[in-house]
């Protein structure tokens, strides 16, 4: 495996079966409550969650030797992307009948700070790895 991309693999695959796992728990939940678990835009939220989270995490990852000083804003940059995204895609469907419910706000919540964790710790990992070399 080529040691520079070894970082961004790890987290790749990690953040899958980390959001693979929340999405079954989630759905399980869901199906127990008696509620539609694929309402809400369930599988879109997971799916851009991941997605985002690979592109901002993959680009902080390229940009981290010519940019270092400025990582952390451009990882708080992702979250605002995340943000926008969300305003974008989400919001209007799910206050299309005048307000947010909880399994709405869980459907987007739960994949987003799952993805956020692991790019954090992930984040730390690499900063750690730039600020020794």
């Amino acid at each position: 495996m080529n040691v520079g991309t070894k970082l961004p693999r790890q987290f790749t695959l990690i953040l899958f079966g980390a959001l693979l796992l929340a999405f079954m728990l989630h759905y399980f939940v869901l199906k127990n409550l008696d509620l539609a678990p694929l309402d809400n835009m369930l599988v879109a939220s997971y799916s851009i969650n991941f997605v985002l989270a690979v592109g901002i995490f993959i680009g902080l990852y390229y940009a981290r030797k010519k940019l270092k000083n400025a990582l952390g804003f451009l990882f708080m940059g992702g979250s605002l992307i995340k943000f926008v995204v969300f305003f974008i895609v989400f919001y209007p469907v799910y206050r299309a009948d005048g307000e947010i419910q909880r399994a709405e706000f869980a459907a987007f919540f739960v994949p987003y700070l799952t993805a956020l964790v692991l790019e954090t710790y992930f984040a730390s990992k690499m900063l750690n790895q730039v600020s020794d070399s």
